[in-house]
């Protein structure tokens, strides 16, 4: 191996590790705010990259009329509950939510597939489309379960899982798909050429990171996100809505799922199936962080996608083996350090 060939693996692992390190923020996300370990995290890649890839080549995505469907279905639930203490305030925020927006996005892509649309067009209708059926996710498979045990919720989260698997295939088939990038920009540094791909999964890697601090440390929602993460029970006490908070994390982890599909999917081919497993990888990291821990995610998520880099070059056969074993003496570690706990009970 000489320096230009290291170089370029590193630069490989970094960019890897970049994407990684966004879906372990998803995961660390949703499950310290509703103890949910978001096994369909990989779907949001695959519907994210899918329905761009989509747009971009003037078709209509299945997941527009998926999430119209979802929303609807949301919106029954909504109102079943609400069947003895019915507010005008809450019929219309359900109604714009789980009605109006679906319905929105799938006539803004219709739109869209009629004529020829922009490569800024197509990520927004991407994340209209995907970023919700989050949202819908949660209320129709977790919110009515938010008190179960993390085992039941582990258990429904494999469930939306298989499900959006089945749907991703009927909806997309069973080839897989590739978009335009984002930018055609490349640069030279010294043996390295730097795609504009890559710098767009630089930059907006970055941006989201910066973002999601803004958002946790100077923000409302941010802090009510931080208070349920911390203590459910203390942050209900002092009038925090815990049900809008689970909200908010999976409509933000819908959206990380996304972003990081679209900037996956002109790299590399996606088909419905591919998130699952950059989806684990992402879990690696994650769980590396202790699902608690933002900067360890974002550490632990380059030195996957730099081992991933490396293992595809030396023994390319064994790769996924090699990266998925790093997670083994971390458990290890974790089991023996940490001292037995109840589990909290709402």
């Amino acid at each position: 191996m000489n320096t230009t060939i290291l170089l370029f693996l590193v630069q490989d692992g970094i960019t890897n590790g970049a994407i990684y390190a966004l879906l372990g923020f998803g995961l660390v996300l949703v499950f310290a705010v509703t103890r949910v370990i978001l096994i369909p995290q990989g779907e949001f890649i695959t519907f994210g990259a899918l329905t761009y890839a989509a747009l971009s080549s003037g078709k209509l995505p299945g997941t527009a009329e998926l999430a119209c469907v979802l929303g609807f279905v949301a919106f029954c639930m909504e109102m079943f509950s609400m069947r003895n203490q019915f507010t005008t305030g809450r019929f219309v925020r359900a109604t714009a939510l789980y009605l109006f927006v679906p319905a929105l996005a799938l006539v803004l892509a219709q739109f869209a597939c009629g004529g020829a649309s922009s490569v800024t067009i197509n990520i927004v209708l991407s994340l209209i489309i995907v970023g919700p059926i989050g949202l819908y996710l949660y209320r129709i498979a977790y919110q009515p379960i938010a008190h179960a045990s993390v085992l039941v919720l582990l258990i429904a989260s494999v469930g939306v899982h298989l499900a959006l698997q089945g749907l991703g295939l009927l909806f997309f088939g069973a080839e897989g798909m590739r978009a335009p990038p984002v930018t055609d920009v490349a640069i030279s540094i010294g043996p390295l050429r730097v795609t504009g791909q890559t710098l767009a999964v630089y930059i907006i890697a970055i941006c989201l990171i910066v973002g999601l601090w803004l958002f946790f440390g100077h923000t409302i929602y941010g802090k009510s996100l931080r208070a349920t993460a911390v203590n459910r029970v203390g942050a209900r006490l002092v009038g925090i809505r815990t049900v809008l908070s689970g909200q908010i994390a999976f409509l933000l982890a819908a959206s990380i799922g996304t972003v990081s599909g679209i900037l996956i999917v002109p790299m590399t081919t996606i088909y419905y199936d591919s998130g699952f497993l950059i989806g684990l990888k992402g879990f690696i990291a994650a769980i590396v962080g202790g699902l608690a821990s933002y900067p360890l995610t974002a550490a632990a998520a380059v030195v996957v996608g730099i081992v991933e880099a490396f293992s595809s070059f030396y023994a390319s056969n064994f790769k996924e083996v090699i990266v998925f074993t790093l997670i083994v003496p971390v458990l290890l570690a974790r089991s023996l350090s940490a001292p037995a706990v109840e589990e909290e009970k709402d």
